[in-house]
């Protein structure tokens, strides 16, 4: 059965449909439906336990997110398929972020899916520990005899040198894939979309993500900070923070390598693999420099 046919045995739709592929989904295939009354957003998609992926999860977290007022809302859901309000926005770019009274905004939205979603989420809740999930990465590309075997030794060391750095953990719902094409801007506020990763977590693996995502300045990075917490951050945050947006980048480098062996979805992960490496190479650098 194609993706189309799936989406017409829906059972939900009034009338006939148009279906529109969703370009640029790196983990889903996602599609855009209009029927004679709405446009929805359908996201095929199943379990991927190698990414740690659970599409109960995910339904849960976008239900909460939903009555947060933050993304949404859920239409229908069945095995492999979640269907959405449509909201005509656009798509944030990584220059947008970067604007101070972007990153602003962007900020406060982050911060209130921090705060208020774990009030909202129903059921079971996932931890989104990334030290793990970057072990777990490296023991799976051992296992598939990846051809970056030969780095994983060292890679895994680093991790732990920032695990241990990045201590003491607060702890809070986070969202955990802040690409700024999860940021849908409507013309009068921001939505925050694409639950995959969700689960509770240290905000500041977040706030590293949406800078290392979205290759923030230094300058930036501090305003970030301090519009998140409300007050310049002490040298201590800021250890705290370098270490976590160095492991953001290093998650996203082996979340790559893994998808290179794993992924049927037509995207250049070589590529992606090398530029994050590149990337995370550099921070870490720079985060020893500053120890």
């Amino acid at each position: 059965m194609t993706p189309e046919d799936r989406i017409h045995a829906l059972g939900i739709w009034r009338g006939s449909i148009e279906i529109s592929p969703i370009k640029g989904g790196i983990t889903n295939r996602n599609y855009l439906v209009s029927d004679a009354v709405a446009r929805c957003v359908v996201r095929l998609g199943t379990d991927i336990p190698i990414h740690h992926i659970s599409r109960q999860n995910e339904l849960a977290a976008s239900r909460a997110a939903h009555a947060a007022g933050l993304s949404p809302a859920v239409i229908h859901h069945s095995p492999g398929v979640l269907v959405l309000e449509y909201i005509e926005a656009r798509a944030l770019l990584s220059a947008d972020i970067r604007a101070p009274d972007m990153l602003a905004r962007v900020v406060a939205l982050v911060r209130s899916c921090h705060h208020d979603i774990a009030r909202h989420f129903r059921g079971p809740a996932m931890i989104f520990w990334v030290f793990h999930v970057i072990r777990d990465y490296a023991a799976s590309l051992k296992e598939a005899g990846s051809a970056y075997l030969p780095l994983l030794a060292k890679l895994i060391d680093k991790a732990d040198t920032l695990e241990e750095a990045a201590g003491p953990f607060e702890i809070a719902f986070g969202h955990n894939d802040l690409l700024a094409a999860n940021f849908l801007d409507d013309g009068s506020r921001l939505w925050l979309i694409d639950w995959d990763y969700a689960g509770f977590n240290t905000p500041l693996f977040d706030l590293g993500g949406l800078a290392s995502n979205n290759e923030l300045p230094v300058v930036a990075e501090r305003m970030m900070l301090e519009i998140y917490f409300g007050r310049p951050p002490t040298d201590d945050l800021i250890r705290r923070y370098a270490a976590m947006k160095c492991a953001s980048l290093l998650r996203e480098t082996l979340w790559s390598m893994i998808s290179e062996i794993h992924s049927s979805i037509d995207f250049d992960y070589a590529a992606y693999t090398a530029e994050n490496l590149r990337r995370f190479e550099r921070a870490y650098q720079v985060f020893e420099q500053d120890q």
